[in-house]
């Protein structure tokens, strides 16, 4: 029989960081703190966020990603200051829409696919305007009813 344990992890609150979560307003570039579509912000372990000038948090929708373990409503930590290498997990404006997208190279040819089979991928050169917004970091899962995040 397998035993699991817990380990408590001890936050100080001067290690604390205040991250903004961004709302579904889409946007043609990059949000700034005083645009109208932040829903607030969450405190997180500065451990967890090494840079969180370059961090925000953004709630997903759908089920696209669901291969790479994250669904819909799953709160996805999204790091602009990392670069992204073939394999990452990205969020992108296409054609002026948010998607959380994994990011393949091959060659010199970019592509974003999903990460449910049922979904094909597609080259980023086959959109008019594509912008990379970051590299996820990591995302956190509720696994109790979960209500609106506010």
């Amino acid at each position: 029989m397998d035993v699991y344990r817990i380990a408590v992890l001890a936050a100080e609150t001067a290690d604390l960081v205040h991250i903004p979560i961004l709302g579904q307003a889409l946007c043609a570039g990059f949000p700034s703190p005083a645009d109208d579509f932040l829903e607030g912000a969450l405190e997180l372990p500065r451990w967890l966020v090494p840079n969180p000038p370059a961090t925000f948090l953004m709630q997903i929708r759908g089920e696209s990603m669901r291969g790479a373990g994250i669904h819909d409503r799953d709160l996805a930590c999204i790091d602009r200051s990392l670069k992204p290498e073939d394999g990452s997990i990205v969020v992108a404006v296409v054609d002026g829409q948010l998607s959380c997208k994994r990011y393949r190279l091959q060659g010199n040819r970019a592509r974003l696919e999903f990460d449910n089979p049922d979904m094909p991928p597609f080259a980023v050169d086959e959109y008019g305007e594509v912008d990379l917004w970051g590299v996820l970091r990591f995302s956190i899962r509720w696994h109790v009813a979960r209500g609106r995040l506010s």
